[in-house]
């Protein structure tokens, strides 16, 4: 009797330290979350995939705005790595200042995964030559995306004549800019088509500016063919001066919103690409949540999220995450 008893004493504790030992050894996974600024639609869906996928896996996130500021970004970058989260990731204003950012975070052994810019100088690295101290580069491939608006471009410019194009850029010195625009100007090329850029300018990518810089474009230049928007913000404002203006400019844009998606529906726009910045957020969480888990999987990983092609022709395809 007295060693039953012995024996259930023994199993009891057991049974007590193994309902004890995931309490003890257990720890909360945090992410921090760095955005550009939350004043954009795409920033705010890129914050919505990230604390959905954390949600689903039980990680706690704190998410900071930078407020289109690169000083008040790195700020919160120090205020995360002194808070010591489990992994930080961001959409950087400015990459080459990123670098910093990246070797502070991983110095201490803090994952860093980028959002839709590339670390370092993008004129020197190839977008899939992630920077090495970063855990992942998620992203569209920028200079795919331009050629791919400029192979929607092509097939909307007249024949037989050199044709008339203008840009509109995002905020001055966005490594996007130039990269859209090369992609843009390498799928006119191989589509064969005829054209000189009249007018390329940078924007603070909203609505307004975009309706008044193509205001000032088509008052410039009546006779411009086609306007690339580097954003659909940008180019729902430009729809609206070129019919104030009665003009026959095409327009194309970049994103795949709602606001552009509905667009190209009503005969407004003429195409864009679909861009998801919701599976950018919560393919930049997988890309963290999997180097904590598993601190040995490779690292400076490019993840490529998809930038199809979107006319009135395939429009239902683009489900707007934005």
């Amino acid at each position: 009797m007295r060693f039953i008893a012995r024996m259930l004493g023994v199993a009891g504790i057991a049974f007590m330290l193994s309902c004890m030992a995931p309490i003890a050894t257990a720890k909360e996974v945090t992410f921090g979350y760095v955005a550009a600024g939350m004043q954009f639609p795409f920033n705010v869906a890129v914050v919505k995939g990230f604390q959905s996928a954390a949600k689903a896996a039980g990680v706690k996130t704190i998410i900071l705005d930078g407020k289109t500021s690169v000083e008040r970004q790195g700020n919160a970058i120090d205020d995360l790595i002194a808070q010591k989260v489990d992994g930080i990731a961001v959409l950087p204003i400015d990459g080459l200042v990123a670098q910093g950012w990246v070797d502070r975070a991983t110095a201490r052994n803090i994952p860093f995964v980028s959002v839709a810019t590339e670390i370092g100088d993008p004129q020197k690295r190839p977008i899939r030559d992630v920077y090495p101290g970063a855990t992942a580069l998620v992203s569209s491939d920028e200079i795919h995306t331009g050629f791919n608006s400029g192979d929607i471009s092509a097939k909307l410019l007249p024949h037989g004549r050199t044709a008339k194009i203008a840009i509109l850029e995002g905020a001055p010195g966005m490594p996007q800019n130039w990269q859209r625009t090369k992609g843009f100007k390498e799928g006119l090329e191989k589509a064969g088509a005829k054209y000189e850029i009249v007018a390329s300018q940078p924007t603070d990518l909203t609505p307004e500016q975009g309706q008044s810089v193509c205001q000032n474009i088509i008052t410039a230049h009546p006779d411009v063919d086609l306007i690339y928007n580097q954003a659909d913000d940008l180019v729902i404002g430009c729809a609206k001066a070129v019919r104030e203006a009665g003009s026959h400019a095409k327009l194309v844009g970049w994103g795949g919103s709602r606001l552009g998606i509905s667009a190209i529906k009503a005969g407004e726009v003429d195409g864009t690409v679909c861009v998801q910045p919701e599976k950018m957020g919560e393919l930049a969480f997988k890309a963290l949540y999997s180097k904590v888990t598993n601190p040995n999987s490779q690292k400076a990983q490019f993840v490529e999220v998809d930038t199809p092609e979107i006319t009135k022709a395939n429009v239902s395809s683009c489900v707007p995450q934005w």
